[in-house]
């Protein structure tokens, strides 16, 4: 006779089955959770790093800034001292401008030129005179040019009045002293 078993076999292999399903299925699940726990902690690593490097290149980039901004200002009162050097020297130059100006006069007029009248107002001088012959006002003209000191001599005009001798004429003239400083641009330069 045959045997028979009656024991539920096949349900107790099905829920074995079942069983090794589910611890695989949980394992599967733990490791893919694991994976992934570690990708994105490797990924927010990364991610920190570059926060903390970005903030120390902006802390660097804000004291790179103050330095500029005090580079800045050294350079303004750098500029403001070569001014204030550049005006004292200047006005040492001028100090005694008077006196190299008529010492400069008495050295272009020639002989045939009188002088009656000399006017300096700012860095210009306004010369009014009487001349034997317009080649004597030329020749002083001519000086004029060639001087270190004046320069730009103008003849505003040649007049013969019949007043004085017939052999002298009127003249007058203006002309710029070189390297001198006017009032305006010293208030300017002083006031800074």
């Amino acid at each position: 006779m045959p045997h028979i078993n009656l024991l539920p076999w096949r349900e107790e292999t099905q829920r074995l089955r079942q069983q090794q399903y589910f611890s695989i299925l949980t394992f599967l699940a733990l490791i893919s959770f694991l994976v992934v726990f570690l990708i994105s902690q490797f990924y927010q690593a990364k991610i920190d790093g570059q926060r903390a490097r970005n903030q120390f290149l902006t802390n660097e980039i804000k004291v790179l800034d103050a330095r500029i901004a005090e580079i800045k200002t050294l350079e303004e009162k750098k500029k403001d001292l070569i001014q204030r050097m550049t005006l004292i020297e200047q006005l040492q130059k001028s100090r005694n401008v008077g006196t190299q100006v008529l010492d400069e006069i008495a050295k272009i007029v020639p002989s045939g030129v009188y002088i009656v009248k000399l006017e300096k107002q700012g860095n210009e001088l306004l010369i009014q005179g009487k001349s034997e012959s317009n080649n004597h006002l030329a020749n002083m003209i001519r000086e004029i040019q060639s001087s270190n000191l004046l320069a730009d001599a103008e003849l505003e005009s040649i007049t013969n009045s019949s007043k004085s001798s017939k052999l002298l004429s009127d003249f007058k003239m203006s002309l710029r002293i070189q390297g001198l400083l006017d009032s305006e641009q010293i208030s300017n330069a002083g006031g800074r």
